[in-house]
Parts: structure tokens; sequence; C-alpha cells
């Protein structure tokens, strides 16, 4: 039985942090993002600036150790790593279940988006399981015998989790998780439909007695069913507490606002245009790639000037910041604003570009990957 239940955790265990750092490595930077906040949390805000190479090392980790556990290599050293993995994992979810502080473990990446009291119970589940193979560690027999052959296929396994998550970040993740993806109609995404439940919120209101000073707390429902408000003996002190009861139904879309200088909303004018037109995406120009804007700055001319497409910069920096920038590199483009958290999950780079049409992502593009002008016009502008 023992041997039976070493083999089930060994499999489980294997495939789970196989899976979970592929679903990571499809977008480092998405996971990059996560462990800002959590950088954040600790105090320790230094890190952020190599978030998305930690987040790929992380990536890589969970991916080799989880293969060597299936293949059986090094099971002494695999088992003791599993082990401290899966206990900092562990203190990171229950960190983020008790106090809060991070709503998403990103354990899963946007592909299987878990609560913090989820992904803590998954994390205890294989604690358990590790700890077992941990104890049994000596007993795990590699599927190769030969130590040449196991360097050869475990510098496989490293070069082949390394490359993935470096080319996603590159280019794009091949897997697009977000609501901007390749296809999505971002209006109906926006919209909450007709008859859709909304979110069901308690007051609880502060009571005090004026003759007594008795003091309780009594739900707005009580309060009209008792009319406990009739009796002027008792009086509302402070403001209600608000606590949400059941979330209401929620569009995939719900934060993005886009807007100009002076906070005029243009969100529905930009997304909404029936002709094509090119959303450059630079959230951060602190740190944006200016080579790679130049370019994207060219391709906005000679599209605007040849076909009349209209192309608009967003970015979460503040005007001055954008002015500055603008007339630094004299930027062609319109520049307007919105949160940086909507503007992340457009598209993972800085910058990127979506090509919208009718309100729908028609394609997108990494800088690295973003096609020429003349290849553009053939394919979209043009017809």
């Amino acid at each position: 039985m023992s041997k039976i239940f070493l083999n089930f955790s060994r499999i489980f265990v294997g495939i789970l942090f196989i899976f979970s750092g592929l679903i990571k490595a499809n977008d480092p930077l998405g996971f990059g993002y996560k462990l800002q906040e959590y950088f954040e949390v600790f105090h320790i805000p230094f890190l952020s600036g190599i978030a998305t190479g930690i987040a790929i090392l992380l990536c890589v980790l969970e991916v080799v150790l989880g293969a060597l556990l299936l293949l059986g290599f090094w099971g002494k050293k695999v088992g003791t790593g599993l082990l401290g993995i899966i206990i900092f994992f562990t203190f990171l979810t229950f960190v983020s279940a008790a106090f809060k502080v991070v709503t998403s473990c990103g354990c899963f990446g946007d592909a299987i988006p878990l609560t913090p009291w989820q992904s803590f119970s998954k994390d205890i589940i294989l604690l358990i399981l590790i700890v077992f193979i941990y104890k049994h560690r000596k007993s795990i027999q590699p599927v190769l015998t030969k130590a040449t052959q196991q360097k050869t296929v475990s510098a496989v396994i490293i070069l082949a989790a390394l490359i993935f998550p470096v080319y996603t970040y590159s280019c794009l993740p091949v897997l697009d998780f977000l609501p901007y993806k390749v296809g999505a109609n971002l209006p109906e995404l926006m919209k909450i439909p007709k008859g859709a439940a909304p979110d069901e919120y308690q007051l609880m209101y502060h009571m005090k007695n004026k003759k007594t000073g008795e003091k309780k707390d009594i739900s707005d429902k009580d309060y009209l069913k008792t009319e406990i408000w009739k009796d002027t003996t008792w009086e509302i002190v402070g403001e209600p507490d608000k606590k949400l009861l059941k979330k209401g139904y929620e569009p995939k879309i719900k934060d993005l606002v886009i807007s100009d200088a002076s906070g005029t909303n243009y969100t529905k004018e930009l997304i909404e245009n029936p002709y094509y037109n090119l959303i450059i995406v630079a959230y951060n120009l602190d740190d944006v790639n200016e080579k790679a804007l130049a370019k994207l700055n060219a391709l906005a001319l000679n599209a605007t000037e040849q076909f009349n497409i209209r192309t608009v910069l967003l970015t979460s920096n503040s005007a001055q910041d954008a002015d500055a920038l603008s007339k630094r590199m004299k930027l062609f483009t319109e520049v307007f604003y919105g949160d940086a958290v909507p503007l992340k999950s457009m598209v993972r780079a800085n910058p990127g570009v979506l090509l919208l049409k009718n309100g729908v992502v028609i394609n997108k593009w990494h800088y690295n990957t973003v096609p020429s002008f003349n290849t553009l016009a053939d394919q979209y502008f043009s017809k």
C-alpha cells in the first residue's frame, strides 16, 4: 500500500507541478505582476524590478521538479526541493487568505483563477503528499539507471522549460486567457445583460439607547422589521457598515476607462470605432522600450497618411509625463489614459499593439513581433 500511495503521490504531484509551471510560463510577465503584489505586502519592493526574472526561474523550477519526480531522477534531492518549495508556497497562500492582502495567488495564472482559501487548501493537500514523498524519497526508483542518460534527459528538460517562458515573454502568451484576446468583442464583454442579478449587500446600523446607553448592531432588514426607528430612545451612531452578501453578475471587462488629459471619457468612441484602429499600449512610460515605440510611431504615421487609420497611445502615466515623452520623441499618436491594471491585461508587452475594428480585437502583437507596415496594409488596411 505504501508503494502504491508513493507512486500515486509522485504522479499527482509531478503532473500538477508541470501543469502549474507551464501555465505560469505561458505568461511570465503576468506572473511577475503577481509577484510584485507579494513584494509590496512583504515590504521588499526593491525586488519588483526583477520580478519577471524571478517568475521565469520559479516556472522552470516547478516544471523541472515535476518532471524529475515523474522520472524518478535524484529522488532524495528532488524530494527535498519539493518540500522546500511547497512550504514556501503554502506560507504565501496562507498569508493571502488570512490577511486578504493578495486576492488571487496566481497558482494557475489566469487560466484557473483561485480564491486565496482555495489556493491554501490546494497547497495543504500537496504538502501532505509531498511530506509522504519526502519520507519515502529513498524508495523512488529512476526509469533510467545510467547517470549519463539521466543527465542528458534532465538537461533537455531544463532547456525546454527555460526556452518556453523566454519565448512567451519575448513574444506573447501562446494561450491568451485574458478578456482582450484575439477575437474578443470588447463592448459586449463590458455589458451587463438585462435582468442580471446585482450585488446583494447588507447594512449594519450601530444603535445607541439615549436613556440607558446600551449599544447594539442591527441589520437594515431588522431595522425596518422591528420598526426600531419609531422608538425615539434609539439613535443611529456613525455610518452603517456595508457587507457584501452575494456577488452579482460581473462583466469580464469591468475596469476599462479611457480618458484624455482633461478627464473626458473616450472609452466608447475608441473601442467601438467601426474602422480599423491601432491601440498602442504602454502602461508604464518610465520603463517603455523607446526604440520599439519609435518604430510604432513611424508605423502609425504611415497608417494614418495612407489609409486614415486612427492610432492612439494608452498609458497609465500622468499627462505631464506623457506630454514630455511625446514632445521628446515627436510622437504622432494621440495620447489617452487608463488605469494600469486593464492596460497590463490588454497586451503583455510595454509597448504592445492591438488592432481593433468595430470593437473586436482583430489581432495583437508584442513589440518584437509587430508586422511591417506593408504587411499590415496588405493583410488588413487595404481590404
